[in-house]
């Protein structure tokens, strides 16, 4: 399905378009001039969350072209967390694209929901390269392969669509499932955290030692 969404040209400064409820951008690409552009701030914040940065986009510039683009990038306040800038980059269609995917996990783990484990996510997104037109905005990690604690989901376990190559390191782990700890290996880990009195006794007789050592040094 083609996502299209508005933008206008602009001339004035940020400051002034943000001040208005806009979001200020640009748009660039190897076949066309940058062009400064603007969109409805809280528009842009739900199309950024519909599709995030690796779906195609039909950006309708106001009284003038539709660029296929990508959001490459956006800018956020550091203080107030607000979106103060984005980047569109064209793209064409007949040459290969880079781009991170997130990994979306569907099911449920055999080994938490019948062993009782807890779930790991060693990643969240992958980096991969295709067509434009072979695109897609997440790749589907299935979970229920992840029967035992010994199971684990590597990048090159993954099910890619049609057109897709991975560019992350295909034996980076995706997800695991690790075993809960048993109440007595808890119990000695509280009690490895916990000092001993003796433990406490020594290292205070430790300072004490410095302190004296540090009086009897002669000034210079």
């Amino acid at each position: 399905m083609t996502v299209s969404f508005s933008v206008q040209k602009r001339d004035a400064r940020a400051e002034e378009i943000r001040s208005q409820g806009k979001l200020p951008g640009v748009i660039y690409g190897s076949e066309m001039k940058p062009i400064s552009i603007m969109a409805d701030y809280n528009n842009f914040e739900k199309l950024l969350r519909e599709v995030g940065e690796s779906s195609l986009v039909d950006f309708k510039i106001e009284g003038g072209e539709t660029v296929k683009a990508l959001i490459q990038d956006v800018q956020y306040d550091p203080v107030k967390g607000r979106m103060i800038h984005f980047d569109l980059r064209q793209i064409n269609m007949s040459q290969e694209i880079h781009a991170k995917v997130i990994l979306n996990f569907v099911g449920e783990a055999p080994a938490v929901k019948e062993v009782g484990g807890t779930l790991f996510k060693g990643l969240e997104e992958v980096e991969i390269k295709c067509l434009p037109q072979d695109l897609v905005s997440e790749i589907e990690v299935d979970l229920s392969v992840l029967k035992t604690c010994e199971d684990a989901i590597h990048v090159k376990d993954l099910i890619l669509p049609k057109g897709i190559q991975i560019i992350s390191n295909l034996d980076t782990m995706v997800a695991k499932v690790t075993p809960n700890l048993t109440e007595e290996e808890l119990k000695a880990m509280e009690e490895a955290s916990v000092p001993s009195v003796e433990q406490v006794e020594v290292e205070k007789k430790g300072k004490e030692v410095k302190e004296e050592e540090k009086k009897e040094e002669p000034k210079k």
